[in-house]
């Protein structure tokens, strides 16, 4: 399923306003790894309708490159979602990757989009499973209910946090969404963080952060990003050129670190297949078959960014 884009990095995943000319022919030359045209927040409900074909225009004449491309549709409980998915995914052609579904509260709601998105490809042409999906965990019960809903379809390729939804669905007092709380002796976010992390990455999903609203703010942008790097994400939700850059370079591993993951797992795979030792020092440390995981991964992010291992 979705075989193109299931493993593209998505270090930075620009939204790009479906009902806006100026903004859909920005999109493909900003340097994002993965942009989707919104159908959702970002459009007026009186031009929603109209925003679709739109959408279909920029997917079919617009130069894109390889990057990951996707439409935001509007979440379950609109008059909107079944002919978002109809007119664009039935309309857009082979170019387009996944639909994003926002506002996922239940497993049923993916799997509902899983047979709609069925019936669609195999109306107009396109083989069965060729669009991914990309949830979003955007209220307390999409929270509580994460772990089924990462393991609902196959089509899944991330699931991503919606911060300021969920700010609203738990009524926390703040008036920004995804941005620190200075008031909250730590991360208010951190156990979201982590919940939704380990759902995702169960079942074998790219987990994606939300997005920063303080858009001139790129020293807040990358303050607050480290906090979902660090934990293990792939990335996050750009709303600007500059945001994109930004995030491009905080998720992606430094030239140093991809080589020192290569020289781990050289070191290890000598120490295991030829002196037959299970463990073996590397320098001041320790290594063993959890640091060839820990570095099989970093060289797999690295990869996805674009990095070489470096001569010599």
């Amino acid at each position: 399923m979705s075989a193109r884009s299931r493993d593209l990095p998505r270090r930075s995943c620009l939204s790009t306003p479906g009902a806006t000319e100026k903004f859909l022919a920005k999109a493909p030359t900003v340097a994002a790894d993965m942009t989707f045209l919104d159908l959702e927040d970002s459009v007026a409900p009186l031009e929603k309708v109209a925003a679709r074909a739109k959408v279909v225009d920029a997917i079919k004449n617009l130069t894109w490159d390889e990057r990951v491309l996707c439409v935001r549709i509007n979440a379950w409980d609109t008059e909107w979602t079944y002919g978002d998915v109809i007119e664009v995914v039935g309309n857009a052609g082979e170019r387009l990757d996944e639909v994003m579904l926002p506002k996922v509260q239940s497993a049923a709601e993916v799997v509902a989009l899983d047979l709609l998105l069925t019936q669609v490809e195999k109306n107009c042409g396109l083989p069965v499973g060729h669009v991914g999906i990309e949830a979003q965990i955007e209220t307390t019960r999409g929270l509580i209910n994460v772990e089924e809903i990462c393991a609902a379809s196959p089509r899944l390729e991330t699931i991503i946090f919606g911060p300021a939804d969920f700010a609203a669905s738990m009524e926390m007092p703040v008036l920004t969404g995804g941005v620190a709380i200075p008031e909250y002796p730590g991360d208010h976010f951190h156990y979201v963080f982590s919940k939704i992390l380990m759902a995702g990455r169960a079942n074998g999903l790219q987990v994606i952060d939300g997005p920063y609203l303080y858009v001139r703010n790129l020293d807040g942008l990358r303050e607050f990003a480290q906090r979902t790097r660090v934990l293990g994400y792939d990335g996050k939700w750009a709303l600007t050129p500059d945001q994109a850059a930004v995030l491009n370079e905080v998720y992606s591993p430094t030239q140093e670190q991809f080589d020192r993951a290569f020289d781990i797992l050289d070191a290890y795979a000598r120490a295991t297949e030829e002196d037959r030792k299970g463990a073996v020092m590397f320098g001041d440390e320790m290594i063993d078959e959890a640091s060839r995981k820990m570095a099989t991964k970093f060289v797999t992010r690295g990869e996805r960014a674009g990095l070489t291992r470096s001569s010599g």
